[in-house]
């Protein structure tokens, strides 16, 4: 999986020259957090709500309220942008970015492509990644396994078995912990007695079956 096939397409963005207020509305409007700022084509920054936030003048300051309005409809986004702004390709790994994004403590990555601006990944996308990869939107039953001795091929012996009951697997978690490993299954089937009966027999530990809704 790769950042393209989540990453958020239909860019809205500002000029260096726009308005900080015009620049908040756009972001109200769009129910949007943060702008990437483009310049001719470019790249130059990235506006976010907290940066604005952190611009505006505090409410202990002598300034009147009429002082602050103009102070505040002079400044552009310009004035204020992050200009080193962290990017991702669109080709690398969905991990990439998430490990990108932690590192660095920021929530957005805009998504460059041969030096273009093609898209905008945030930690929201992440997690509507993440929910797509387990299935958790396509209802049906969620299973675990518990695995003591896990060995090369198990994944398949798994599948093969609910296979053969023709039991359709949609998605396919595996956590490798230090004792054991832990397989979560999505079937769509919701017959919960039928799938926890074919994996038992097959002599695997089941530790859970849960029947999930289509969100």
């Amino acid at each position: 999986m790769s950042v393209r096939d989540f990453m958020r397409k239909n860019l809205i963005v500002v000029k260096p020259e726009t308005p900080i207020f015009d620049a908040v509305d756009l972001m109200k409007q769009n129910d949007i957090h943060r702008l990437p700022v483009v310049n001719h084509g470019k790249l130059v920054g990235l506006i976010t709500e907290g940066i604005i936030g952190a611009a505006m003048p505090s409410k202990a300051t002598s300034l009147s309220v009429y002082e602050m309005n103009y102070l505040l409809n002079k400044t552009t986004v310009a004035d204020v942008m992050e200009k080193k702004v962290l990017t991702i390709e669109a080709d690398a790994l969905l991990e990439d970015a998430i490990y990108k994004m932690r590192q660095n403590n920021v929530g957005v990555l805009p998504v460059m492509e041969a030096g273009h601006l093609v898209g905008i990944i945030t930690n929201n996308d992440i997690f509507d990644a993440f929910l797509k990869i387990t299935g958790y939107n396509n209802g049906g039953t969620r299973v675990g396994v518990q695995i003591a001795e896990d060995h090369q091929g198990i994944l398949a012996e798994i599948c093969r078995l609910l296979a053969d009951a023709e039991l359709s697997i949609l998605t396919i978690v595996v956590n490798r912990m230090e004792l054991v490993t832990n397989v979560e299954i999505q079937v769509e089937s919701r017959n919960t007695e039928k799938i926890r009966q074919v994996l038992t027999a097959g002599g695997y530990l089941v530790t859970d079956v849960v029947l999930t809704n289509p969100k």
